[in-house]
């Protein structure tokens, strides 16, 4: 079992990530997913095209896509208008740093589409409205979710549409690409630290540790050799709104574990080169110094 310095035990990722009990975690990892993707798939029938930069979602859960009526993809779509489940959306949600097995969670949405009513945007708050007005300034089509399914390596789960349409994207999911390329790219003395909250047992033989994903809850930390993986997860103590907290948290536990456990790398562990974080403290809020 992998405990983190309170004593608790940290979470591998062979089960749900934890979030609060007041929301589906599968309905969060959905919505995230979504709201994060620059692109998504749609499929009408036996046609697919990829949409890049030309979707949002709405707080209620109502997927908004940007798309040409005079386009062959546009056609189908006027041709699906007011079919339940006609139209279907995929998403593909990817471990933000150079790692195998990259594919973190696959979404798919089945749904009716519609003309978009701009009457809508009268109940909108501005962080809804603003992603409506970065999309392709062509016909706006509204998809009514149906269905909607989640896949993971542990397993798949399809997710209630009441609770799709409830739940709300994690606060640290728009961020989370660019937070974890930086984390790893520039602090790898965090990473050293970090390391030491995990259970040795799961890094013997590790080539080296990298973070793969975060959420409001905690930081997941995967421990890569030659021949295998393990997923980690470090819960932070309470639900945040940015990693440079919750680091801030997991190394305060870390130093209190005091000198018996200091930073460690990996056996054999060979490091690729890091860049120098170039960010003021005050922004970047990573650094050990």
């Amino acid at each position: 079992m992998v405990l983190h310095p309170a004593e608790r035990p940290a979470e591998l990722t062979d089960a749900a990530p934890y979030f609060s009990v007041r929301a589906d975690p599968d309905a969060v990892l959905a919505r995230s997913a979504l709201a994060a993707s620059p692109s998504l798939r749609l499929q009408l029938g036996d046609v697919a095209a990829d949409l890049v930069e030309a979707h949002t979602i709405l707080h209620d859960g109502t997927v908004v896509l940007a798309v040409d009526p005079m386009t062959p993809t546009g056609g189908l779509l006027v041709a699906a208008r007011g079919r339940p489940g006609a139209v279907r959306l995929d998403v593909t949600q990817l471990v933000p740093v150079a790692v195998r097995s990259r594919v973190w969670a696959r979404v798919h949405v089945l749904g009716t589409s519609h003309r978009f009513d701009p009457g809508i945007l009268d109940t909108c708050d501005s962080d809804t409205i603003m992603p409506l007005l970065d999309l392709p300034p062509v016909a706006l089509w509204a998809v009514e979710p149906v269905e909607v399914g989640l896949a993971r390596d542990i397993g798949g789960a399809t997710v209630s549409i009441s609770a799709f349409r409830t739940a709300q994207p994690d606060p640290l999911a728009a961020d989370q690409a660019r937070d974890l390329q930086h984390l790893t790219q520039c602090h790898g003395d965090v990473l050293d630290r970090l390391a030491t909250l995990v259970d040795p047992v799961l890094t013997v033989g590790a080539a080296r540790v990298v973070p793969v994903a975060v959420d409001a809850d905690g930081i997941v930390l995967r421990a890569e050799a030659p021949d295998r993986h393990t997923d980690v997860r470090l819960p932070f103590a309470h639900r945040l709104t940015s990693l440079a907290e919750g680091l801030r948290m997991l190394l305060a536990q870390a130093a209190r574990r005091g000198s018996a456990c200091p930073p460690r790398t990996t056996a054999g562990a060979q490091r690729t080169p890091v860049a120098v974080c170039d960010l003021p403290k005050g922004v970047c809020g990573m650094s050990l110094a």
